[in-house]
């Protein structure tokens, strides 16, 4: 017979509705005889006995609520009967042991990536343009326009005939050329492009802050080199980017070309120049060849967005049980999303190898959240309506869900937004939860492959870090095949389990690490890139 609810953890109290469930129905579960209150899709919590107004709610065997008014055995929670409730953390009360996972299947495995001089490897290979300054905007998209498209096919305007020109070694032509499609003139090098809103006007902190991101990006493994422009008299000063670079990096030998318009005379000129230098500069990043690497070199991070009722007991665990397995061989998993941390803390402080992380992450975690309330808002709010709509109904189940994707490995280094990943094991990167900021910051900090889980679907991508997309159930993929890369619906079919997922997981992202598969977002060609305004954003 077909199970038609799972409980996650022994001390829970609520159970997960495997299948739709109607009202009057009597459900099986534990040797106990359950009858459902009301109707209840899948993906939504029914309580396991009586509770009254007050009583905690538990899943995976921490705080996720507290029920506001009587709840009989078998009644379906919801947004009206539970609030919001999560465990206080003020300190770290012990160390969590951890069992160390098999590893001997991927002990002498590699990926072939591409080798950086500072010692990280690339698993892509990008020149990537972009602003200092919005200002710069519109000659980043004009630069797209030339080098992106003249270098899959041939077009009319004036400057894609001098790239054009370039590329044959002849005389740039002059006559209107008809367009025609094209070979890819490289092999071993992308050219990607970043546009963005901020560099100017706020307060002086958000360019610092920025500056300090788009470095992460030109230090990422994946970048070959960058070719910056700026306007000259915004907030975010060539001097500040070039000091934040120096910061992540102090021996950084990328070519990174820095135009300054203010300096050049006309567009036109300065973009004849941008456009021979840099295609010179592409030419040479482009004999950048892929070598076999240790998997110790992967930095990973770990990321969900479209969540559902599913994703905490199959993507999210899946996820963990591989980032487990990556930090036992070496490589640094990166768990982001402070807001869906909310409820978790204990665990994670118990977790930190150091003292001074597990200060740091209460640190951080307790200014978000007066940020957010100083904001009008709270953690309390973070759920969206897509969650709340498939089961997520607090913020507590939400991240008690979503921290899984941490799998159990001890964590070894904590870093706040736009801090760059030096250690392996498992890092903790204090980023919004929102999908697109956050993916932003995780490749901002050196993450060489992004791992998402979903639930609901979501097309989210980064210009310069393969995203691989994890659904927690196989509607979704029947639904939305072009933007998943891993199923795992095989876990709430029990088909298969949580470890069984993880080391598929792992194949995939060796995979993707080498080039041996492309992610549906890269096919997709979605670059998705929005800085954080910190206090702002959940």
């Amino acid at each position: 017979m077909k199970k038609k609810l799972i409980k996650v953890h022994p001390d829970d109290n609520v159970a997960v509705a495997l299948s739709d469930l109607r009202a009057g129905e009597t459900v099986t579960f534990e040797e106990q005889d359950i009858e459902v209150v009301s109707d209840t899709k899948a993906k939504h919590k029914i309580a396991l006995g009586d509770l009254a107004e007050g009583d905690r709610i538990l899943m995976y065997g921490v705080l996720v609520g507290k029920a506001s008014e009587a709840i009989p055995e078998g009644g379906l929670l919801t947004t009206e009967n539970v609030r919001h409730q999560s465990s206080k953390v003020s300190e770290k009360t012990g160390t969590t042991p951890w069992k160390v996972p098999d590893i001997s299947r991927w002990k002498e495995r590699t990926f072939m990536g591409y080798p950086r001089e500072d010692g990280q490897a690339g698993t892509a290979n990008i020149w990537l343009f972009f602003p200092l300054v919005f200002c710069e905007n519109r000659n980043i998209e004009l630069l797209k326009d030339v080098f992106e498209k003249e270098l899959s096919y041939y077009r009319t305007d004036s400057h894609r005939l001098l790239l054009r020109a370039l590329i044959s070694g002849k005389e740039a032509e002059t006559s209107v050329v008809e367009e025609e499609q094209g070979a890819g003139v490289f092999k071993n090098i992308e050219v990607k492009f970043i546009t963005h809103q901020g560099g100017c006007g706020g307060i002086r902190q958000d360019s610092v802050t920025l500056s300090r991101l788009l470095a992460g990006y030109v230090n990422n493994p994946n970048v070959a080199g960058a070719t910056v422009l700026s306007l000259g008299c915004q907030n975010l000063q060539v001097d500040i980017f070039k000091e934040a670079v120096k910061k992540i990096n102090p021996e950084l030998k990328k070519p990174i070309l820095i135009y300054e318009q203010q300096k050049m005379g006309t567009v036109e000129e300065m973009m004849n120049v941008i456009i021979r230098e840099s295609f010179e500069a592409i030419k040479e990043a482009d004999k950048i060849e892929r070598v076999p690497t240790p998997l110790s070199k992967l930095k990973v991070g770990l990321e969900c967005g479209g969540s559902d009722g599913f994703s905490g007991i199959s993507a999210n665990p899946a996820l963990g049980y591989a980032s487990d397995l990556l930090a036992a061989l070496g490589g640094s998993p990166i768990l982001s999303e402070f807001p869906e941390l909310c409820g978790v803390e204990q665990e994670l402080v118990n977790r930190c190898v150091e003292q001074e992380d597990a200060d740091k992450f209460l640190s951080l975690m307790k200014a978000y959240e007066r940020s957010a309330v100083d904001a009008g808002s709270g953690f309390d709010m973070n759920p969206s309506p897509g969650n709340i709509k498939d089961g997520l109904i607090t913020d507590a189940m939400k991240s008690a869900g979503a921290a899984k994707k941490g799998g159990t490995s001890p964590v070894t280094a904590v870093l706040d937004y736009g801090e760059y990943v030096s250690k392996p094991g498992l890092n903790l990167l204090c980023t919004p939860g929102n999908d697109v900021e956050s993916t932003t910051a995780l490749a901002g900090s050196g993450a060489n492959i992004i791992v998402f889980t979903t639930g609901l679907g979501t097309p989210t991508g980064n210009p310069v870090t393969p995203v691989i997309k994890v659904s927690s159930n196989s509607e979704l993929v029947e639904k939305m095949p072009d933007i998943i890369d891993v199923d795992t619906g095989g876990i709430i079919k029990g088909e298969k389990s949580i470890e069984e997922m993880g080391e598929e997981i792992l194949d995939y992202i060796i995979r993707v690490a080498g080039g041996e598969e492309k992610t549906s977002a890269v096919k997709l060609n979605q670059n998705d890139f929005i800085p954080w305004k910190r206090g702002v954003s959940l």
